[in-house]
């Protein structure tokens, strides 16, 4: 059976935080990276400042997305900079740019980038690839976007529904070190919101 290419979308990181700030201010090799000319990896930055959860969703969007095609297998969601790949290098100044972004369905700022470039996706994308979003469906700011591009196209996880942040990470780490996919479901119709799940074991 042939296996139906996926485009992971990763809801992205608080940028706004005080461990933003923190970043901002390191000397680690990241902090320093990040104030360079160059930048640091985008991917590196979000997994910095959410720890486990993204991790959990590189691990798992870098194990199973479909890099065969023409469109890239992993997408990080940006605030006022639409979708990007978690190659692409951000600079202190961005950074700093996208905390001052609200990540919500009613700013145009955070939404018309993610408009244009989810409207690209479905050009470039195999017309059955399928568009997971590793991220919460339980509030509008950016499932409802997406949703009006992406349509019955948009799926998620079922294994989210009930678990918080650091339970989802731990999921997403299993995941791709087993080789086992999660099974996902069409947003559009999706219960958003569910029971707590039980606990997961990273080890």
């Amino acid at each position: 059976m042939v296996a139906v290419p996926r485009v992971y979308l990763l809801s992205p990181a608080r940028t706004g935080s005080v461990r933003a700030l923190q970043l901002l201010e390191s000397d680690s090799p990241l902090g320093v990276a990040l104030r360079s000319r160059e930048g640091a990896p985008i991917g590196e930055v979000f997994a910095w400042l959410s720890s486990l959860y993204f991790r959990g969703k590189l691990a798992y969007a870098s194990r199973f997305g479909a890099s065969e095609l023409s469109a890239p297998g992993a997408l990080v969601i940006t605030p006022g900079h639409g979708l990007c790949r978690p190659s692409t290098r951000v600079r202190a100044a961005d950074l700093v740019a996208m905390g001052q972004i609200e990540v919500d369905a009613e700013n145009p700022t955070f939404v018309q980038p993610l408009l244009r470039d989810a409207g690209r996706l479905v050009k470039s994308a195999p017309g059955d690839a399928g568009f997971v979003l590793l991220g919460s469906i339980a509030t509008p700011k950016y499932v409802e976007p997406l949703l009006s591009v992406l349509g019955e196209r948009l799926l998620f996880p079922q294994e989210f529904v009930g678990r918080g942040d650091m339970s989802r990470g731990g999921l997403l780490l299993r995941a791709a070190r087993e080789g086992n996919q999660l099974d996902y479901a069409p947003v559009q119709s999706a219960v958003r919101n569910g029971p707590r799940a039980r606990r997961i074991a990273l080890m």
